[in-house]
């Protein structure tokens, strides 16, 4: 998929249909700009209630710092 889109003077761009239907983005979706060398990436934020649950048996003594590596 190859869309492409121009920065308006008022330096806003419209993301092109065809990719907002493939990702299922929705109007008020909040974005956040991650720099990548000459470019950036463009990355949906999700919601905090999508959130819930996502370390469930996640133990605070079970992991690796960086004094841990060789």
């Amino acid at each position: 998929m190859s869309e492409t889109a121009t920065l308006s003077s008022k330096f806003q761009i419209s993301i092109p249909k065809a990719i907002r239907a493939a990702q299922h983005w929705e109007a008020g979706l909040t974005f956040a700009f991650i720099p990548k060398g000459t470019g950036v990436l463009l990355v949906p934020v999700p919601k905090r209630e999508a959130l819930k649950g996502l370390a469930h048996g996640a133990s605070a003594t079970d992991y690796r710092d960086r004094a841990d590596r060789v």
